[in-house]
Formats: C-alpha cells, structure tokens, sequence
C-alpha cells in the first residue's frame, strides 16, 4: 500500500433514514445538500421492496446528482448497475467485492464495511475498493452495531494509504472533532442531520464549519 502524501479535507457522507416518505423527502434532501459540502448520499432503505427503491432512485439519485454528489445504493449492486447510481455499498455479510465490482463495473464507486478491522480494510483496499468504512465509533439507534473501533484506527489508516477511510456510528457535532483530527476522510452521517432541530441545511452547514476547524 502507498503512503500518503498529503491529507484532503474531510468531507461529509449522508446516509437516508431507513424509512422515508419519498414525496417529503426528497425537498428535505434538497435542502440538506444546499447547507454545504457534501460529497455523497447512500440510500438505505433496509426494509423497502424492490419498487419503494427503484422509486427513490428515479426521485433521489438526480437531486443528489444535481448538487455534485454521488448517489451511493446500500447492499444492491445489481440495481446500482441497472439504475446508473454512481456506486454501491457492500457490507460483510453482502455479495464479495470482486462479485460487487464485476457487476457494477471498473468506474463504479464500491465503499465496503470493514467495522474495527483493519485486516479487513486492507484486504478491501488491495481489491481496489474506492474506500472503506470503520465503525461504529459511538454508540447509535440507527442499527444494531457490531464494533466499536477505537478512534486511532483512522489515524493508522491515514499513514498507511492513499485509500479513503469513511468514520461511521453515531456521529454529531460534538463528537466528531477527534474523528476529523484523527484523519477520517468522510463522515457518515444520518440522525444528526435529519433529525437536527434546526432543520438538515442548518446541520450540514455546522458540520463543516467543523470540518474547516478541525482539519
């Protein structure tokens, strides 16, 4: 694996609700993008049928696209291919990264869950995954959460390759400063924008008021 050379600046990774009104939704979508940078939403909709999906893509995919965003599809490689999302997300437990890549194809963005192991980031990293996700450093009601790295795994990370590392669980404005300064490359976030009081624009906007302060 290549050394870093330099280190980017930190950017912000939205994750979807696992339920949403896709008609209410979407102008939330909007505006959270309008409150700054952001740099790829995943859509993750565990308990949705097929049609619920395909219908977020078609309404979703091009207001995240229109903002300079990756459209990122959770688990599905198949549909990601069929429905020119820019890229898929691939846990453990899902189809095998070279079957992911195979399907999906060389331009394709593959992010790949790794939890607290860094064997297996590196072993994703090897199979050219465009990054890897660590998690989850604090605890969420999103999910039930399987690990819970300790925050140095990014700043080991980050001296070792030149691969994105993407900080996942949990994540708010007060405890991401450390993960920032550690060397995550993007935050994954979920509740502490859509559920943020202030409304999503508000809280992408202070996220990265602290990405500016923290890098």
């Amino acid at each position: 694996m290549k050394n870093k050379k330099s280190k980017s600046r930190c950017r912000l990774y939205l994750i979807t609700p696992t339920k949403i009104i896709i008609d209410t939704f979407k102008d939330k979508l909007a505006t959270a993008l309008d409150g700054g940078d952001v740099a790829c939403v995943q859509l993750r909709l565990k308990e949705a049928t097929k049609g619920e999906v395909l219908r977020a893509i078609e309404v979703l995919a091009p207001i995240v696209q229109e903002h300079n965003a990756a459209f990122i599809l959770n688990d599905n490689p198949e549909l990601a291919a069929q429905t020119g999302c820019d890229g898929v997300h691939i846990g453990q437990e899902d189809l095998a990264y070279d079957q992911a890549r195979e399907i999906v194809g060389p331009n394709a963005i593959i992010g790949v869950t790794c939890h607290d192991k860094r064997y297996l980031a590196i072993e994703a990293a090897e199979k050219g995954a465009n990054y890897i996700a660590f998690g989850a450093f604090f605890p969420t009601i999103t999910k039930k959460t399987k690990s819970q790295p300790e925050i140095d795994i990014l700043k080991i990370w980050s001296t070792m390759t030149t691969v994105p590392c993407v900080a996942i669980g949990g994540i708010t404005h007060k405890n991401c400063p450390p993960l920032i300064q550690a060397g995550a490359d993007f935050l994954a976030v979920i509740s502490a924008v859509w559920d943020y009081q202030a409304g999503p624009e508000a809280s992408v906007k202070a996220f990265n008021e602290l990405i500016n302060q923290n890098c």
